[in-house]
């Protein structure tokens, strides 16, 4: 009932987003289980896949792409909530794979959305529950499966002021937890069977052609690049703002700042406090790295950003959100400062942290130290660089243990469920 009072005001709010990214206004319809697509009935399992955002979008390439190596005839039903998401899920699609916004979980919506389309099987990206969805899918006997699954003692605790509504909707789930302390506490919230299998974020390899433009960007700058990736803003308080007010006299005169906002409806609101501030700000959609504060405004590109970098701070960290994806730029040996808030990956950030490749800082003035730390010894920081390349690849190995735990529930060959 809730959400049904609450429609208005979520249409309205998809009407907001779209101002600045249009993709919001694109088949709301498919929002409420109406599909204009529907499950095609040529053979092989239809696997339902749900990565709500960008990140979880691309943390599902390598465990798909070794599903499909083991499963050729598999079909994949993408779905996700955000635009950045959708966008970036049409590179996973092949012929015959359908991709679609995932119904409001409401009860007339997910019942049209798994009875259009069938699915063998459901598979959730991280962190994604709902209790409708969870009971729909166990009424038509659809296995639903929690992917990469993470759990935080935050989240867990929310979840258990509310038994009656998530006990049913984790006692519907198989989950493989990315740790042993996410395994214990969805044990704890219900989940029926969980294993611990690893993060297949460390699976994700960054797109040679990606770190050929950073080798160019870099080149083109010719002088140190320190990197501001993946920036938020929560509750009034913009990470941006916490680190120009920190910024050390004369840094600018040293390096060039890269500065990559996580969302891009937030751009222009960044790029006018820039200005705002005095700062000679170059945009990328404008060409290549130029002035003092080179904003990262395209889509995509993450991993040439962290390889044109030195060293680089990863936010959603210096405020509440749990930081962003460090793995990434580790990757590309770009060593990483992180704040105090690291949730979504604590594991990888104490591992990162014990390697050597993770610093952590308590504030905006640490998070410049550790930066300019790097930068003033130059030992120090290839030391840095060749320890998050290590420590990268020595975790992988998470996709091809995810992808045994869900073909093991796929329908055999030549059988079709739907």
């Amino acid at each position: 009932m809730l959400l049904r009072l609450l429609l208005p005001a979520i249409i309205a709010r998809l009407f907001w987003r779209s101002r600045r990214e249009p993709a919001y206004r694109y088949r709301i319809a498919e929002r409420f289980g109406l599909y204009r697509v529907k499950r095609s009935e040529c053979a092989g399992p239809l696997l339902w896949l749900h990565a709500v955002s960008l990140g979880e979008t691309r943390a599902a390439r390598p465990l798909l792409e070794t599903l499909r190596a083991q499963r050729p005839d598999l079909r994949l039903l993408l779905t996700h909530m955000t635009a950045t998401g959708r966008e970036a899920g049409a590179g996973l699609l092949r012929p015959g794979d359908l991709q679609v916004w995932l119904a409001y979980d409401m009860p007339g919506s997910v019942a049209r959305f798994l009875d259009r389309f069938r699915p063998d099987i459901g598979v959730l990206m991280e962190t994604e529950v709902w209790p409708n969805l969870a009971a729909a899918c166990a009424r038509r006997g659809i296995p639903l499966l929690l992917a990469n699954a993470r759990m935080s003692a935050r989240s867990a605790a929310r979840w258990a002021r509310w038994p009656a509504l998530g006990g049913p909707a984790f006692a519907a789930l198989d989950a493989a937890a990315q740790t042993e302390a996410d395994c214990e506490r969805l044990t704890r919230l219900g989940v029926r069977d969980c294993i611990v299998a690893g993060n297949v974020k460390f699976d994700l390899h960054p797109a040679p052609r990606l770190l050929v433009q950073g080798a160019a960007w870099r080149r083109e700058a010719a002088r140190p690049v320190l990197l501001l990736a993946s920036t938020r803003e929560h509750r009034g308080v913009a990470e941006e703002d916490l680190l120009f007010d920190a910024l050390p006299p004369g840094l600018l005169d040293r390096a060039l700042v890269v500065l990559v906002p996580r969302h891009p409806q937030r751009m222009d609101t960044v790029h006018a406090m820039l200005l705002a501030r005095g700062f000679d700000v170059r945009r990328r959609s404008a060409g290549g790295p130029a002035g003092a504060v080179w904003l990262g405004d395209s889509m995509g590109e993450m991993a040439a950003y962290y390889a044109m970098a030195d060293c680089a701070f990863v936010g959603g960290s210096l405020v509440p959100l749990g930081a962003q994806n460090l793995i990434e730029a580790c990757a590309a040996a770009c060593p990483v400062v992180l704040g105090p808030f690291d949730f979504n990956f604590v594991q990888a950030a104490r591992q990162g942290h014990e390697a050597g490749a993770v610093v952590r800082a308590t504030d905006a003035a640490q998070v410049w130290a550790a930066l300019l730390a790097w930068l003033d010894d130059a030992a120090v920081l290839r030391c840095a660089r060749e320890v998050a390349t290590e420590f990268a690849a020595a975790h992988r190995g998470a996709s091809a243990a995810q992808a045994d735990w869900i073909a093991r529930r796929l329908p055999e060959a030549g059988s079709d469920r739907g």
